[in-house]
């Protein structure tokens, strides 16, 4: 146990951050009984995830699809409207409700498990002490363990003109007081993506810029396609391989981007999304003996979550991909069971990763792509939302479900959706695919009907129908089944 400067307020742990992984560190050492304290800089415990990221866009999301009527269109025509004239101040109420309702869930939830809190920046001053500046002065805090739980900022590169108005981050779009006429989406991010795709359901004429040949390498390329697809069939321009080389405010609403071969485009708003970088500026990690990347993150082990520091971890964002809220969270749980010795599981192998933009998309597993790398011999099945009876229902004419299953042993190697609750069906998939389950179970199993996760059943016996005969007639073996799990491992 380290010894506590004079004056210094001593915990267990000390929490720095109250987004998904902060609040689930500080909640989890709570329940081992340990004496929890979390630094917040920002007004309200949350994070950015509750304020500025996960759940605003996905508020956001869902206000627009809700008052534009977009869910309707497919039977009413793509004039239809739900709401006529919509505007910024009709995004931002649900968006107020709906966050006040998160910060009180997590202030009721760490009030229950004896979490204290604080708000202000924290700086460290040695390993094992930091001080934390807030609107009440300074204070001293101490631990023998420390999770950083910092989270993440908007890159902000010298070229871009930012002026919170008319050319802005992903932070500053959600205080928008106008909703655009033209909006140019300066990378095809993630988060450039989803609101590249809510916005052009508002009709907003937009366009996206990406320096690189294709958007979300990550993904099967099929569902990357087929996304861009969609989005041009709705009007909105993907210039790829074009990289801009300023972007400044010309006069209000009037905003020029110039790009690197010389074209220029023009906007009254723009929004630059490439990429984001730990929020370490006030840390001061030099005096507790790390150091961050050149985007700010910081290396940890992947099993534990701990620094080059063993008595510092640190979770979520600021550790790297895969970024998202729901791995954030067990990063943060997996890190506070560690540090006290508590049991553990690994990180799972295989998790979802879903991105809200218009339609949805979301996948697990491995693409075609990797098992082609891999030298996995595959086949694949294919369901169309519009084949199934709950997509006529609901007036479908886009999205599918594509699902990847080894050859030799049938096993299922990947789901991958682009669609309608895409973000929602995936669990299914994710579930057959953690516990190992093949073609088998989809043909075999009963699915409620009329319902989209009847996809699953459709895109299975389509693999099964390409099969060649002796193996989409063989059961599994034991056998098979271990020399599978070695090549997809």
């Amino acid at each position: 146990m380290s010894k506590s400067p004079k004056g210094a307020v001593r915990y267990d742990m000390i929490v720095i951050g109250s987004g998904p992984a902060g609040r689930r560190a500080a909640v989890q050492a709570a329940k081992l009984r340990k004496r929890v304290l979390v630094v917040e800089r920002g007004q309200r415990v949350g994070g950015v995830s509750v304020h500025t990221g996960t759940i605003p866009s996905k508020t956001l999301r869902e206000t627009v699809l809700n008052l534009s009527g977009w869910r309707e269109r497919g039977f009413y025509g793509r004039a239809y409207r739900a709401k006529k004239d919509i505007t910024a101040e009709d995004l931002r109420k649900r968006l107020d409700i709906t966050l006040g309702h998160e910060v009180e869930v997590l202030e009721h939830q760490f009030t229950r498990n004896l979490v204290d809190t604080v708000r202000g920046s924290a700086e460290f001053i040695d390993p094992h002490t930091i001080i934390v500046e807030g609107p009440d002065g300074q204070a001293i805090y101490a631990a023998d363990r420390f999770v950083i739980a910092a989270g993440t900022r908007p890159y902000r590169p010298g070229h871009i003109g930012f002026d919170g108005v008319n050319i802005v981050d992903s932070d500053e779009i959600l205080n928008l007081e106008r909703i655009p006429r033209q909006l140019i989406v300066v990378g095809a991010s993630v988060i450039g993506v989803e609101y590249a795709s809510i916005f052009s359901t508002l009709d907003v004429r937009v366009t996206v810029v990406e320096p690189n040949p294709t958007m979300l390498p990550f993904l099967d390329r099929e569902l990357a396609d087929e996304f861009v697809h969609d989005l041009r069939d709705r009007g909105v321009a993907v210039r790829f391989n074009a990289k801009v080389t300023s972007a400044v405010v010309q006069g209000p609403g009037e905003c020029l981007v110039s790009l690197a071969d010389g074209r220029e485009l023009r906007a009254d708003m723009v929004l630059f999304s490439a990429g984001r970088e730990g929020a370490i500026e006030s840390l001061n990690l030099s005096a507790c003996g790390l150091e961050a990347d050149s985007r700010g993150r910081l290396r940890v082990d992947p099993a534990t979550f701990q620094t080059a520091q063993p008595h510092i971890y640190a979770a979520g964002d600021i550790v790297g991909f895969p970024s998202l809220a729901s791995t954030s969270m067990e990063q943060g749980r997996i890190a506070a069971c560690h540090a006290f010795d508590a049991p553990a599981q690994a990180p799972p192998q295989f998790f979802p990763y879903g991105i809200y933009s218009v339609p949805e998309i979301s996948t697990i597993g491995i693409s075609e792509e990797e098992a082609r790398e891999k030298g996995i011999p595959y086949e694949c099945g294919v369901a169309r939302f519009r084949e199934t009876s709950r997509g006529h229902i609901m007036g479908l004419d886009t999205g599918f479900m594509k699902m990847l299953f080894a050859l030799e042993t049938r096993r299922l190697l990947g789901v991958h959706i682009v669609g309608e609750g895409a973000t929602e069906l995936i669990h299914i998939g994710q579930a057959v695919l953690n516990l190992e389950g093949t073609l088998d179970y989809f043909v075999e199993n009963t699915f409620n009907y009329p319902t989209l996760a009847e996809a699953y059943k459709i895109a299975a016996l389509d693999a099964w129908n390409r099969m060649p005969r002796e193996q989409a007639s063989q059961r599994v073996s034991a056998e098979n089944l271990e020399r599978i799990r070695s090549i997809a491992s």
